[in-house]
């Protein structure tokens, strides 16, 4: 078995895949103004307007101070909203903009782009199954975080 195909390179080919992608999307999306921190966030708040900055902070794997400038430069871009929660004087409520909207479609088109240049040369079928695999891998890894905080076990 190669070096890049052994199991305990798994995790190294995830992150470089992660780092790539990242680096052709930054390079696609440069015109446009937005970090991929930023794009993340707005595509986050697409997903559920309304959410907190602390549980944006948390779907996004980051500090909530770091997603508070996130949130302050995109509120000063004008795209992101902040609103008073209607039952916590103290909750901030994110929402878009509908300035916003123009530039989630560009964005997505960025995304989609890349996306498809990425899997030009790999079969469906193949595919398929690495997408299969891949959400088997996060299952398992969600379930052993839950049972690592004490939420529940992996094993009974």
């Amino acid at each position: 078995m190669s070096d890049a195909c052994h199991p305990a390179s798994l995790g190294y080919l995830i992150a470089d895949l992660s780092r790539l992608y990242g680096r052709v999307f930054d390079r696609r999306a440069a015109h446009l103004g937005l970090t991929r921190v930023q794009w993340r966030a707005l595509k986050r708040i697409h997903q559920n307007e309304g959410l907190t900055q602390a549980a944006l902070a948390d779907v996004m794997d980051m500090e909530p101070i770091a997603v508070g400038r996130v949130v302050d430069r995109l509120q000063k871009a004008g795209f992101v909203e902040r609103r008073n929660d209607p039952n916590d004087r103290r909750c901030w409520r994110l929402h878009l903009s509908p300035q916003s909207n123009e530039i989630m479609d560009v964005i997505e088109m960025v995304a989609t782009g890349v996306r498809e240049d990425s899997l030009a040369e790999v079969e469906p079928g193949e595919l398929q199954t690495t997408l299969k695999v891949l959400s088997q891998i996060r299952e398992t890894l969600s379930q052993l975080d839950r049972a690592s905080r004490g939420e529940s076990s992996l094993r009974k």
